[in-house]
């Protein structure tokens, strides 16, 4: 059946036991030689789109969906976002793939809504109802002081509808199966809950965390401190780093502008770290530090810089306390 199909491909009527593996191999050779020439057509790209994802679309598709527009050799996204979440994912092309790291790292806003009276096996509207609990008579006031006990330094039980492993399985593919595993607590940092709107079943609220936050687990823990269950209905990201959101910037967007009008919307690839301390090159050193050479530069220790030879970015560097420039990332642009 493989062999029919491959030779459906090729055309090929009559065919014969020499010429079998050469068939094959011409087949395999044109295959990977459309890979290849689909591949040597996309462009050395380098920026960063702020992209609004929409909601049901997973974070890697959506990734795809604007490497495909942008027609980019690489790219990945910094931070990823369920399917039932929406707003703000960064994604870095090209060159701006080299910082994506620190958008990981960095702290998320997100605005969302908890319903009350029910937890589910997701913590979303995704799951199955799990536990339900009649809900106290609700103030601001009572609301504001038990946000109050979630704010700084807390420990949080990472779900099992997560993409944490667990002997190198996601502890997602466990949970669909019914298996819930012991999970340890890891420490998180909310720098900030505000309260926008409540009613007798629902509160929504403005949230400011640190990577590794759980917005669903934190729904939960939430509800059952007001004396209820919970589960969220909404999720969505508005703030990552200090990147904020840009509602029109959507897929849909993208797809009506011509390449020019798209390539506009990039930030510089050193967008995640445009906070760093900038300095130029030691004259005549540009050259010597993009092939990652050391050089001598008259200049007080830092542990980032970027590094610019003229308006062209460079890299990222160190300054060791014995004056030398040590570069870290390298930028091919």
């Amino acid at each position: 059946m493989v062999y029919s199909s491959i030779f459906a491909k090729l055309k090929i009527v009559k065919i014969d036991r020499r010429n079998l593996l050469e068939c094959i191999n011409i087949f395999l050779f044109v295959q990977n030689m459309s890979a290849k020439s689909q591949k040597n057509h996309r462009r050395h790209l380098s920026g960063v789109f702020l992209l609004n994802k929409p909601l049901g679309v997973s974070s890697n598709a959506a990734l795809q969906k604007v490497r495909w527009l942008y027609n980019a050799q690489k790219a990945g996204h910094t931070g990823a976002l369920d399917p039932l979440a929406s707003g703000l994912l960064p994604i870095c092309l090209g060159e701006a793939t080299k910082f994506s790291h620190y958008l990981l790292d960095s702290n998320k806003r997100y605005l969302t809504t908890i319903q009350l009276g029910h937890s589910t096996t997701t913590g979303d509207v995704e799951g199955d109802v799990l536990h339900e609990q009649a809900v106290p008579e609700l103030t601001r006031e009572k609301i504001e002081a038990v946000l109050a006990q979630f704010t700084g330094d807390i420990l949080q039980i990472p779900p099992m509808y997560s993409a944490l492993k667990k002997d190198g399985r996601p502890l997602y593919e466990l949970a669909r199966k019914g298996i819930e595993i012991d999970r340890p607590a890891r420490p998180i940092h909310i720098l900030a809950i505000q309260l926008i709107e409540f009613t007798q079943n629902s509160i929504a609220l403005d949230v400011t965390c640190s990577k590794g936050t759980y917005i669903r687990v934190l729904g939960e823990d939430i509800a059952k401190a007001l004396g209820t269950q919970g589960h969220l209905t909404y999720l969505h990201r508005i703030q990552t780093g200090h990147f904020e959101l840009i509602p029109t910037y959507t897929i849909e967007y993208l797809e009506s502008l011509t390449h020019a009008e798209r390539d506009a919307l990039l930030l510089q690839p050193y967008a995640p770290v445009d906070h760093f301390l900038k300095i130029q090159a030691p004259e005549g050193r540009a050259e010597f530090f993009s092939r990652g050479m050391e050089s001598n530069i008259d200049h007080p220790a830092e542990a980032e810089v970027l590094v610019f030879d003229g308006e062209k970015c460079l890299g990222l560097a160190e300054i060791s306390d014995k004056k030398r420039l040590i570069p870290k990332r390298v930028l091919n642009l």
